[in-house]
């Protein structure tokens, strides 16, 4: 018999008589989700609706764990009426994928299968069948399959049973109400049944491209537009102020085709609306009254519970300048030129003591001219540095807008503590969901800035602060990335407070399992691109950012779960834009993100999705997590001792069980190849020799489950980075994974060596702030939530951060032991000196990346022209990497001449814990010198770097990178 399952409502009798309070029972007592109804008092006895097993029985034995004190569980004893176990309408697990067509899996045979529907959601099932409908029809089981272009749609349902819907029904009015498909078999007993998922059909009946939101006419008077295709009824509260209960005005909307509007008096513009919608909620099997932002809303109240109508238009609302600030954006000549700065609002700030109190931690700290903060940004742009990627800045979630609501530490307790005491974390995280910091990937609407960064949250005050914010960015020249989270949303359902898309029209938004439950691989509610107008939603979102804040390009969230063509077409959309239409020059804004490859998504499970391989050929730029793994060791879900190419593999053992001698060797030299072709900007069809010898290319070098390394068919589809906001900085993940013994000073230079691995790379190089400043977050490897102590990012240069106590319990305790042995040895804490030595060796790199076009070629055949690795095949020096970079010139005709300075350039990363020397009979009899940034950097070591052009011998200092260059004759 095939697996049913019902809600029941059932008696549950404790089988003691104890009376004690309601305890907590266990879903996984159950196949599926329990729900019950909390009684008020102590009880030895209650109802409980649950689903119920596959095999029929009149009493089931539980565990439930109490409330109370009790020691041991106490068991329940819970009954069942003797009943049909039909699929309970919790679950959807049907497919209304067409105006005609419903797919289902199950095989109906002999029997026979109805649609049923109750616009008041009073759908039941009974012994007998199902109940209270207001229509019924029949489906005609077809033979065959899907169609193409259904299962390209949802491929995850391609072997599901298409069910003929009849032609002459109103689908359009149907899908408002609860919906059921009910199979009978051919006794007319009834067998299964289940609700519907609905984006399918919404699809194909009311995809739109017409105006959305709030929409001014030059008239003055402002028109509201919703998509809800599924709601019965769509008001406007109208409120003049906030904090107003009662609303001043509601208007009804009228609907066409699933849109409904009205329209309204210019004296709207000022106020705050919300949207009650009555519409039938899957999640509750009842049609809700949901009040709920528009998810167009360009403006929000502090508390973001209604929507401010603004016209982001209107002078009042553009800094001076604003019109012209398309004409002043930094230089960019090609996204090769890029370098990538990941930066978090509140850390740029919160801390620095130059920075009045009242603009700390907000948009406006990096308008001023003098803060230690704004300096600081200042050298990485004079140095060459490109663009500024600001962690979420749209409305989020879990901080409070309004300042006077947020809960504070007292700093003082917390400085005397010992650098491994556990009473620090202890205080954060008992305030954490309470102050001013988080990350901001939990976003609640995508389109209005984040009011806690704003000084007052309230009316037009955070849109007028991030415009000012971006123009004095772009001032020092910087261009502003912002990062981006299309992929999930922090709530759903009908009531909760920051749910709006599964208000406005529930199922659609988010995307479902199976069984019609919310997908959560992302985190929780994972959005669906698939469906048209998810995915038109994203891109119109995108181009409000960038004709409303003039923004220089996007970073995208787990962009993996993004399908490819949503990327694609808002690419194209956003490059369409140009200065004299739109004021902004769309061809200059960069797109990339996360193209991780997990959950529903992998191998195109939903579509094709927007992961590594996918992007090839887009243009569209995604993290190359290898050359981080490799060039550190391991990767963040590994052992955190897992040693790599700079962090001592080999070379400099930590004690860690790394196998044998041989495993480390091959380990090592897998991980070299690994981070050359990543240094060729991990294209694919680059050739290398690799470490047995074999010219390769890029995707024919493999990871440790046959994927290819190589994925990109052009630079700017690689982003080359070694740390992000995610997991341990880089200083900490040095410090954990080098041997306890080496001292301060070599870590530094390790970690010098790995940012220079990256800077001094073709494609993308993306750096977190603090990289250059050895910033730590004692240790925490996922600080998003642990307040501005452990985040904190002082370019005072007197300290970065190391032992503020043992990072917070929940996601660090388990390596606490490898912590506390680190935070108590005085050893690990670099001094000020170390801080502005790494500092000044930073900028000395991205000094060299930008002065030479080979550090920077642009296309794939440059690259596998121009870029060559040496100290390769079995027989070459471990830990060492040695790239030459050659320019067009005479005797080589066949390639173009693009640096009037520098004709040839070398460099020599040496990982090892010693002097590297190395002799190369294709490097002899060159003019070559040391780089002239160098040759004046305050690093004496590199200085000491050697060449030899009669051997064609390099010599270069442990834990150093070297750049050499042949000036150009003539």
């Amino acid at each position: 018999m095939a697996l049913t399952l019902l809600t029941l409502t059932t008696s549950v009798h404790l089988l003691d008589s104890t009376s004690v309070a309601l305890p907590r029972i266990f879903a996984a007592a159950f196949p599926l989700r329990s729900r019950f109804r909390r009684p008020s008092s102590s009880i030895s006895s209650f109802q409980l609706g649950f689903p119920s097993t596959t095999h029929r029985s009149d009493s089931i034995r539980c565990l439930c764990a109490s409330s109370s004190s009790a020691a041991s569980p106490m068991q329940f004893e819970v009954s069942t009426p003797n009943s049909q176990f039909l699929d309970s309408l919790l679950y959807s697990r049907a497919y209304w994928v067409t105006e005609g067509v419903i797919a289902w899996n199950v095989d109906v045979g002999e029997g026979s299968c109805y649609l049923y529907a109750s616009r008041v959601a009073g759908l039941s099932f009974s012994e007998d069948g199902i109940d209270g409908f207001d229509f019924r029809v029949k489906l005609e089981a077809e033979s065959g399959s899907l169609r193409t272009n259904v299962v390209e749609k949802f491929p995850h349902i391609g072997n599901y049973k298409p069910f003929k819907v009849p032609s002459d029904l109103d689908v359009r009015d149907l899908v408002k109400s609860q919906l059921a498909i009910v199979c009978f078999d051919a006794e007319g007993r009834l067998i299964e049944g289940t609700g519907l998922q609905l984006p399918g059909v919404l699809d194909e009946l009311f995809s739109y491209d017409g105006p959305l939101g709030a929409n001014f006419t030059p008239g003055g008077g402002v028109s509201l537009h919703l998509w809800a295709p599924t709601a019965q009824e769509v008001t406007v509260c109208i409120y003049k102020n906030p904090l107003d209960k009662s609303p001043m005005e509601i208007c009804p909307l009228e609907e066409v085709n699933g849109v409904w509007s009205t329209n309204g008096p210019s004296s709207w513009e000022g106020c705050y609306y919300v949207y009650k919608v009555s519409v039938y909620h899957p999640s509750t099997l009842k049609v809700e009254t949901c009040y709920a932002n528009d998810p167009y809303a360009r403006g929000l109240s502090a508390d973001a519970s209604k929507t401010y109508l603004l016209n982001l238009d209107s002078d009042d609302l553009k800094p001076e300048g604003w019109e012209k600030l398309a004409d002043k954006k930094p230089d960019l000549r090609s996204y090769s030129d890029i370098s990538i700065y990941e930066l978090h609002v509140r850390d740029f700030s919160v801390s620095d003591e130059t920075v009045e109190p009242e603009h700390r931690g907000g948009y406006l700290a990096f308008t001023l001219k003098d803060s230690a903060g704004v300096k600081h940004l200042q050298k990485l742009a004079d140095a060459g540095l490109t663009h500024l990627h600001l962690l979420p800045t749209y409305q989020f979630g879990d901080v409070d807008d309004e300042k006077e609501n947020w809960k504070y530490i007292d700093t003082s307790l917390l400085e005397g503590l010992p650098p491994d005491s556990a009473e620090a974390q202890a205080r954060v995280t008992e305030i954490q969901n309470d102050d001013g910091f988080n990350w901001g990937y939990n976003p609640v609407l995508w389109g209005v800035p984040k009011g806690s960064y704003a000084s007052d949250p309230t009316g037009p005050c955070r849109i007028i602060e991030f415009r000012k914010m971006v123009q004095a960015l772009n001032r020092i020249g910087l261009n502003v990335v912002l990062d981006v989270v299309y992929n999930h949303l922090h709530a759903n359902g009908p009531h909760n407070k920051d749910s709006v898309l599964d208000k406005i029209v529930p199922g659609y938004y988010l995307r479902r399992n199976n069984d019609g439950f919310i997908e959560n691989s992302t985190c929780v509610n994972n959005t669906a691109s698939e469906h048209y107008m998810v995915d038109r939603l994203i891109r119109d979102d995108l181009l409000n950012w960038v004709v409303n804040y003039k923004v220089d390009g996007f970073r995208f969230d787990l962009m993996g779960h993004i399908m490819k063509d949503t990327m694609v077409k808002a690419k194209s959309a956003i490059g369409n834009l140009r200065k004299e239409t739109d004021g902004v020059d769309g061809s200059r804004i960069y797109i990339y993100g996360e193209g991780w490859n997990f959950g529903e998504v992998a191998n195109n499970g939903r579509g094709v999705n927007a992961s590594q391989f996918n992007l090839t050929g887009t243009g569209i730029g995604s993290f190359n997590d290898r050359i981080r793994d490799a060039t550190l060791g391991g990767s963040p879900f590994g052992h955190p001792l897992q040693q790599g190419f700079i962090t001592g593999l080999l070379l400099q053992p930590n004690g860690h069980d790394h196998g044998s001698e041989a495993t480390q060797q091959l380990m090592l030299s897998t991980a070299k190849d690994h981070i050359q072709i990543g240094m060729a900007a991990n294209l694919k069809d680059y050739v290398l020799t690799n470490h047995e010898g074999k010219e390769v290319k890029g995707s024919e070098i493999l990871m440790h489950d046959a994927t290819p390394v190589a994925y990109a068919s052009q630079p700017t589809e690689t982003i080359n980075y070694v740390s992000a906001h995610d997991n341990e900085t880089l200083f900490d993940i040095i410090s954990l994974k080098t041997p306890m013994e080496i001292s301060v000073d070599e870590r530094c230079r390790i970690n010098h060596l790995a940012s220079s691995m990256i800077a001094l790379s073709q494609g993308i190089p993306f750096f977190h702030a603090g990289d250059e400043i050895l910033r730590s977050k004692s240790l925490d490897r996922d600080s998003y939530n642990s307040g501005d102590w452990f985040n904190r990012l002082d370019f005072s240069y007197k300290s970065n951060n190391w032992g503020v106590g043992l990072p917070p319990k929940g996601k660090n305790e388990h390596s606490w032991p490898l912590i506390k042995l680190r935070l108590q040895d005085p050893s690990f804490k670099p001094q000020s000196s170390h801080i502005v030595s790494t500092l000044n060796s930073f900028l000395d790199l991205l000094r060299i990346r930008y002065s030479s076009p080979l550090f920077r070629l642009d296309t794939a055949k440059a690259i596998k022209e121009r870029v060559r690795f040496h100290n390769t095949g079995p027989s070459s020096v471990p830990g060492a990497i040695i790239m030459s970079i050659e320019d067009g010139h005479k005797g080589m005709a066949s390639v173009s001449q693009i640096d009037p300075v520098y004709s040839f350039l070398v460099v020599i990363f040496n990982a090892r814990p010693s002097e590297f020397s190395f002799l190369s009979p294709a490097l002899k009899d060159r003019n070559l010198e040391l780089h002239p940034v160098q040759v004046k950097s305050g690093d004496e070591i590199v200085r000491k770097s050697v060449y030899d052009a009669f051997s064609g011998g390099f010599t270069v200092p442990a834990r150093t990178t070297t750049v050499f260059v042949e000036v150009r004759k003539g």
